[in-house]
């Protein structure tokens, strides 16, 4: 599988996701949306940080039983009920993603939404994968 992961220039250096990337040879993954919860299916404590990562490591865990890894990424949609907060802890998530998932960023978007399905969710990811066949 070939991913490659496109940023124009005409729309200025990107800052933790790709502007475009393009998958060839590989069977596409449709990864559903992550809480930030454990394993008991409770959302975790503390705040949007904790839940992101959580929500993260479980979207890597649905992603690792395809057959991916974190650079089969090719796009994802998180989901935030308080988009200030979110960008306020910009570079602690920032931190949480480069570790569970490398320095290859993925096309991304942020959408801010009244509620997620567990009334204590922050944060929710989606995302889709190219992963080799």
């Amino acid at each position: 599988m070939k991913l490659e992961r496109i940023n124009p220039a005409e729309l200025g250096r990107p800052s933790g996701f790709s502007q475009a990337v393009s998958a060839t040879a590989s069977r596409m993954v449709f990864l559903a949306g992550q809480l930030g919860t454990g394993p008991g299916g409770k959302v975790v404590t503390g705040g949007v940080v904790a839940q992101f990562e959580q929500a993260l490591a479980n979207l890597l865990t649905a992603l690792a039983a395809a057959g991916g890894q974190p650079a089969d990424l090719v796009s994802l949609t998180i989901y935030l009920t308080d988009v200030e907060d979110y960008q306020a802890h910009g570079r602690q998530i920032g931190a949480v993603w480069r570790q569970l998932a490398g320095t290859e960023y993925p096309a991304m978007a942020g959408v801010g939404v009244t509620r997620l399905w567990d009334p204590e969710a922050l944060v929710e990811i989606q995302g889709i994968a190219a992963v080799s066949r």
